[in-house]
């Protein structure tokens, strides 16, 4: 029969897969939940269960959604000639709360790291080119984090782009180099955009 030990590692087992969190961090984790009320922990769990059911990925740009096509996507007020991309969903969220945009997005899904085995066919470049073809996108302003692989699929995507005749930006660095685009606050994402440099 197994022991507390069994059930205890198991679930630091799960945390040690989550990102960001290493073994002492999935302990703690654990430990926490172990000390909660049952009805604390079950609300925990009901709603991851119900965040996995009702949320997916907008089939049209990748961000999050409760529909196949998201709340921006559909927006007839939105910008329909400009397109941001992203790195990540989440970064949409951080993109939307400064209230700096109104064009709609593209979720790369990650970034071209030739050391890690992630090329431009792991990602949804392809989708990307796809939509500047079929929507008649007029200008592309790319908002990848500022670390050596954003920079390297910043170049990959305006040279790919060029010859469409579509207009190129990238926002300006009022991040910090190596930094995170969900980390930026507000006043720094509209400083940014309104600042975005056209790449030659």
């Amino acid at each position: 029969m197994a022991g507390p030990s069994f059930y205890l590692d198991a679930l630091i087992r799960e945390f040690s897969r989550l990102p960001g969190i290493g073994p002492k961090s999935a302990a703690r984790l654990a430990f926490y939940i172990l000390k909660q009320p049952m009805s604390e922990v079950e609300k925990l769990s009901q709603t991851i269960v119900d965040l996995k059911k009702n949320i997916t990925f907008c089939r049209k740009c990748g961000g999050i959604s409760d529909t196949e096509i998201c709340s921006i996507c559909s927006d007839a007020t939105r910008d329909t000639q400009t397109i941001c991309i992203v790195e990540e969903a989440r970064d949409i969220i951080t993109i939307e709360n400064s209230r700096g945009f109104h064009g709609l997005y593209h979720v790369l899904a990650g970034v071209i790291s030739p050391l890690d085995g992630i090329g431009p066919e792991e990602l949804k470049i392809n989708e990307f080119f796809a939509r500047c073809r079929d929507e008649e996108i007029k200008e592309v302003i790319i908002a990848l984090n500022p670390t050596i692989e954003g920079d390297a699929t910043t170049l990959y995507l305006a040279r790919e782009l060029k010859p469409m005749g579509i207009m190129v930006m990238r926002i300006a660095h009022g991040l910090p180099v190596g930094s995170n685009l969900e980390y930026a606050d507000s006043a720094t994402i509209i400083k940014s955009l309104e600042g975005r440099i056209i790449i030659k």
